[in-house]
């Protein structure tokens, strides 16, 4: 009897361990490899054409839950100043006031808080996006390239395809819609090493 009670208790001990382990188990880190990823926006000019840009300077992580996708998780961190479209007079508009005032707002911030898988490799990711100190839901259009060992670097690789279109007025940014349109639309080409576990 008292052995049945020891072996219990060791079960019973044991077990939110071996769960937690097992949960742990199914997380992978990422960090985006800035090399192979591109943020890129185009903005149409009152009809004439699309201004295409890009941002330079970004960071950000991916958590892919392989016991359950739909709690993965995606950040990312993307430095204003560094927004550019290959011409210094639209530049230096864009990092002003006008837009997006990187003065007082140096950052956007993408943080995943929901996943629903729509085909084997695609998904829809609502998230809150801040921007001028706003902070708005917004859903990203994803697919998932690729997941395997890189082996130029015998490191795991991931790669994905991200969509989305914000209207920029939601954040405030209102001025000159005559011009440049509401609608952004938003493409990421995104590659991410696993750092862990």
């Amino acid at each position: 009897m008292i052995r049945i009670i020891v072996i219990c208790f060791i079960c019973l001990v044991s077990a939110p361990y071996s769960f937690a382990q097992e949960t742990q188990n199914c997380i992978e880190k990422y960090e985006i490899d800035k090399k192979y990823t591109n943020i890129l926006w185009y903005a149409n000019r009152m009809g004439f054409s699309r201004t295409i840009g890009r941002f330079e300077k970004f960071e950000g992580f991916i958590e892919l839950n392989s016991c359950d996708a739909s709690k993965s998780k995606i950040y990312i961190s993307i430095d204003t100043t560094s927004i550019t479209s290959g011409v210094d007079e639209i530049d230096n508009q864009l990092r002003s006031k006008v837009f997006f005032d990187v003065e007082n707002y140096p950052e956007a911030i993408f943080e995943s808080t929901g996943i629903t898988l729509t085909e084997k490799n695609r998904a829809d990711i609502k998230g809150n996006f801040t921007m001028l100190g706003k902070t708005k839901e917004i859903s990203l259009n994803v697919r998932y390239n690729r997941r395997a060992i890189d082996p130029i670097i015998n490191q795991m690789r991931a790669g994905f395809s991200i969509k989305t279109t914000l209207k920029r007025s939601r954040w405030g940014m209102d001025q000159l819609l005559a011009f440049v349109s509401d609608d952004i639309n938003i493409v990421i080409e995104a590659e991410a090493l696993r750092v862990s576990p």
